[in-house]
């Protein structure tokens, strides 16, 4: 950070999954002239992501160590973030896993880990950030649901069914944020090539990290509270709906 600033005169970004490629992404657009807090597990090894920042025009680049599934700690580490830089500006929730589904229909810890991280852990960080920044008075969240959570397939239903219900609680969560000051911005993306999900075929309409990035940003600018992306997939998803659970069964992932 710049010496003399203010630490209220400068926005901060919070990236909460600081080694997220689409997160990363995003804090790259948003980087110049604000402070990024890149929050995750072994924060002590993010040299590289720091510099990236650093290059992009942020004014400072701060790491935190973040455990998602640790709930208990999510409250102390927000303070903590609000403390030490201020006021939460915009605050990313890019952590998340896909988890092994064959493994999750018959390893019942796996399944509930992989809920844990997609749903628990989401609905925690987001009840702590809502009250945080309808304090503030203002402030913008962002949540990545999936084209995956709009109608869950045989295919991957135990992320399926995290992101629908991640998808339920965001979009009751943004409305009643509605009057407060605050954005929330739901994104609904599609299969998104890069390293989650490298080693599996690409799906129609695939997106790159970029991609979602570009396009997350435009809905920050725009205050959207939904981003499909691309934004085909929406018409595509609604006769999707329709098909008989016959048909349905067996889409791939």
């Amino acid at each position: 950070m710049t010496a003399g600033a203010n630490v209220n005169d400068i926005e901060t970004v919070l990236l909460l999954g600081g080694r997220s490629e689409i997160g990363l992404e995003i804090a790259v657009r948003l980087a110049p002239g604000r402070n990024i807090v890149l929050a995750a597990r072994r924060s002590g090894e993010l040299s590289e992501q720091e510099q990236m920042l650093r290059n992009a025009g942020a004014v400072g680049v701060s790491t935190v160590e973040f455990d998602a599934d640790a709930v208990d700690t999510h409250g102390d580490l927000l303070g903590a973030v609000v403390a030490e830089h201020g006021r939460i500006s915009v605050a990313v929730l890019a952590f998340g896993i896909l988890g092994d589904q064959a493994r999750a229909e018959t390893d019942a810890a796996h399944a509930v880990a992989v809920v844990h991280t997609d749903y628990v852990a989401q609905i925690s960080i987001l009840t702590h950030l809502a009250e945080i920044m309808r304090r503030q008075g203002t402030g913008k969240i962002v949540v990545f649901s999936s084209v995956a959570g709009v109608r869950v397939r045989r295919a991957n239903y135990v992320y399926g069914s995290a992101k629908a219900g991640l998808d339920g609680f965001a979009s009751g969560l943004g409305d009643a944020l509605h009057g407060s000051g605050v954005q929330l911005m739901l994104v609904r993306p599609g299969f998104v090539i890069g390293k989650m999900t490298e080693g599996m075929s690409p799906a129609p309409m695939s997106s790159t990290p970029s991609q979602v990035a570009d396009a997350v940003v435009r809905g920050l600018n725009s205050g959207a509270t939904r981003v499909w992306v691309p934004r085909i997939l929406q018409p595509v998803f609604f006769v999707m709906r329709l098909l008989p659970q016959t048909i349905w069964r067996r889409m791939p992932r």
